[in-house]
């Protein structure tokens, strides 16, 4: 059984992204591994060349900076990384630049990939999400958060990258038929330092907006608040990867959030008390589980 990891990132320096700690997360399980390192206004393709692993491939690519429609472009870039994957790969797990997988998950992922090598229903494996918001002694507590992503996929090359590269579909837009599997991903997504995430703000969300959105939506100004824009939060309670230990220990900013001023309306209390207690879950789901 072959496994090999694939992922893109452009710009992973400016905007802070936590792209080393996400490839080497997953490295021990992979034998091999697809970077789609987009074309940079930083160094991050020296950055990534630093990892100096032999498993890992680099492929250099152009993002089409025109494909501002829903997040297209990240779609794109991820099949590039995809189809670069060798024919005798059987599975591939996908991992985006802001995604780490603890390491006592590698060996659920490992053998579930063994356990459904041979079981051509299964195009890919589920896996659960926590997100962190501010800091990383924080989680998002609400029902805006996904919950749950395709992230390990047969090497099938009619499977492509949906809408924004959040999951996969496949053929005529057929939904994946996925097994769930008892490991989490960690999204890092929004712990940033504020000036990072309030420049990823302002540049970003043009992969999914038009300038008349942006001017209207996203505020001009130096720092992301990260106070204001939250609903609902957790204290996170875990133990992070391994991989990120220097990461977290060399953050230079401050968030604490008390969660007792946690802004939960009555639709979201309904929908948790519906989920929690009578297993109905009312969330958009972007894969079918078989």
């Amino acid at each position: 059984m072959k496994i090999t990891g694939f992922t893109f990132i452009r710009n992973a320096l400016k905007y802070d992204y936590p792209i080393l700690e996400a490839i080497q997360s997953i490295l021990p399980i992979c034998d091999a591994f697809v970077v789609a390192v987009g074309n940079s206004d930083d160094d991050t393709l020296k950055w990534i060349q630093s990892i100096d692993n032999q498993k890992i491939t680099i492929i250099e690519t152009i993002w089409d900076d025109s494909l501002r429609v829903g997040g297209r472009v990240l779609a794109a870039e991820t099949d590039k990384a995809f189809q670069a994957i060798s024919a005798n790969t059987d599975w591939a797990i996908y991992i985006q630049g802001d995604e780490v997988i603890h390491e006592k998950y590698l060996s659920v992922l490992h053998e579930n990939m063994k356990r459904y090598l041979n079981d051509r229903s299964v195009d890919g494996l589920l896996l659960n999400y926590v997100h962190f918001y501010g800091s990383y002694d924080y989680v998002g507590a609400s029902s805006g958060w996904y919950d749950r992503e395709i992230r390990v996929i047969r090497n099938d090359k009619n499977i492509y990258s949906y809408k924004d590269a959040q999951g996969f579909r496949k053929y005529n837009d057929k939904k994946l038929s996925v097994k769930p599997v008892e490991a989490f991903v960690y999204h890092y997504g929004w712990v940033k330092p504020p000036k990072a995430m309030q420049q990823k703000q302002e540049n970003f969300g043009k992969y999914w907006h038009d300038d008349e959105w942006m001017n209207k939506n996203v505020v001009k100004t130096t720092e992301f608040d990260y106070a204001s824009n939250v609903h609902a939060l957790a204290l996170f309670t875990g133990t992070h990867p391994a991989v990120m230990a220097q990461r977290i220990q060399t953050k230079n900013w401050k968030f604490d959030y008390d969660i007792a001023f946690n802004r939960t309306t009555f639709k979201e209390k309904c929908k948790t008390f519906c989920k929690r207690y009578l297993g109905l879950d009312f969330n958009h789901k972007n894969y079918k589980i078989v």
